[in-house]
């Protein structure tokens, strides 16, 4: 914490890959969940030092985190055998990035005061790596003024970053903010530390998922689209630092953590989340699967076979062209933000992704093969091609939190000379 962060930044596809993490462990109950932690920040690639405060070895023991870093664990500043093979310097030298966690209102404290007298605080005032706080404490002391500003303080004069804390039931029987975050959040935290920010200041609007058109309040008309490709792009412009409202049709996807969620079901829901967003956006990013058409009269009740027979039939109207929309009133506004499109496709996908992007008046058109068995509806991997007017480009087979990546980056391109 001593004068500007040096931060190491990444490839924000993989931006824990061969970092050296300090994981500072507080002495709270929460201490149990760094080792989750830990094992997390290792699976995404990272190699990782903990270091413990004396108190925090009352709940779990140094050998648990030795086992799973295959490093001796630092307890002690004062030990001539730690501090000779390990030592604070080295540490604080070596760290990336550092992470604490939990953070008790006591390390805080202590931080906020400059106070060095232990192994964690020591590497923590010496690295000059970016720190993140996971505060994890009783309701109360959360909320007392004193820690408050021993945070803002922290953030304000050190720079330091925060993640959390969540509101639940705590481990003091007390219910309400100070749980410490999942493991899992904290790990996406560490992640956009080290990341680019060229997204930030930046507002997306990125749609995701399918729209279901009403029959009847029981059936309905939708399509095979799971959301992922465009959750993904949501967490990914999270992460690279942009303001980012998803509007999402219905999915089973969990709610994504820290964004600007819309949930809508059908089409018309989804073109009145876009009239209320997109025209203060930098990009629009319209990866959702909307029906083309819609039942022109549903039901107000269930429908049953004895009273529209065996063979029914469905009249349907045409929904409206969203994107196409967008398209032409930029076009008519004579300026707006910019505009990405999806070409889910069966055949002749580059075809189709050219003719709309001309038709549609956008900037991008992402096209992909739905019927490849790993790139198409509800898979967790993608292939996809960039079509522009001035070529194209493909994006192979990868996980669809690394192709919304690469998405990205073209996107952070077309946005850069528009924002001059």
């Amino acid at each position: 914490m001593s004068g500007p962060r040096e931060r190491k930044v990444q490839d924000p596809a993989a931006p824990l890959k061969d970092v050296e993490i300090v994981v500072g462990v507080g002495g709270g109950i929460a201490a149990y969940k760094a080792c989750e932690l830990v094992r997390l920040f290792i699976k995404a690639g990272a190699k990782v030092q903990v270091v413990m405060t004396r108190r925090a070895t009352k709940f779990v023991g140094p050998l648990t985190f030795q086992a799973l870093t295959g490093r001796k664990t630092f307890t002690d500043l004062f030990s001539l055998t730690q501090e000779s093979e390990i030592g604070h310097i080295q540490v604080a030298d070596r760290a990336d990035l550092v992470v604490v966690a939990p953070a008790t209102a006591n390390v805080c404290a202590r931080l906020a005061a400059g106070i060095t007298d232990d192994a964690l605080t020591s590497v923590c005032l010496a690295t000059r790596a970016p720190v993140l706080l996971a505060p994890s404490m009783n309701v109360n002391m959360w909320q007392h003024p004193i820690t408050q500003a021993n945070l803002r303080r922290l953030v304000d004069v050190a720079g330091t970053f925060v993640v959390g804390p969540g509101d639940g039931f705590l481990a003091c029987r007390w219910t309400g903010p100070g749980r410490l975050a999942e493991p899992a959040d904290i790990v996406e935290a560490a992640c956009r530390v080290l990341s680019p920010q060229d997204l930030a200041g930046k507002r997306l609007v990125i749609t995701a998922g399918p729209t279901h058109e009403a029959l009847d309040p029981v059936r309905y008309l939708g399509n095979r689209s799971s959301g992922k490709m465009g959750y993904a792009l949501a967490a990914a412009a999270a992460r690279r630092g942009a303001l980012v409202t998803l509007i999402a049709g219905p999915t089973a996807l969990p709610e994504p953590v820290g964004l600007d969620v819309v949930h809508v079901e059908d089409a018309r829901a989804m073109e009145a989340a876009l009239g209320s967003h997109a025209w203060g956006a930098s990009a629009v990013i319209m990866a959702a699967a909307i029906a083309d058409f819609r039942p022109a009269a549903p039901s107000d009740k269930k429908l049953k076979r004895t009273e529209i027979g065996l063979q029914p039939t469905i009249v349907l109207d045409s929904n409206p062209d969203l994107l196409g929309g967008l398209g032409a009133e930029r076009a008519r506004r004579g300026d707006g933000p910019l505009l990405v499109g999806f070409a889910a496709e069966t055949h002749d996908v580059v075809g189709y992704a050219r003719a709309k992007l001309t038709a549609k008046q956008v900037d991008l058109m992402v096209a992909n093969d739905v019927t490849e068995p790993d790139a198409g509806f509800a898979v967790d991997t993608n292939r996809v091609v960039l079509v522009e007017a001035s070529g194209t480009r493909e994006i192979p087979l990868a996980d669809k939190a690394v192709v919304a990546h690469r998405i990205l980056d073209r996107v952070v391109e077309l946005i850069a000379p528009r924002a001059r």
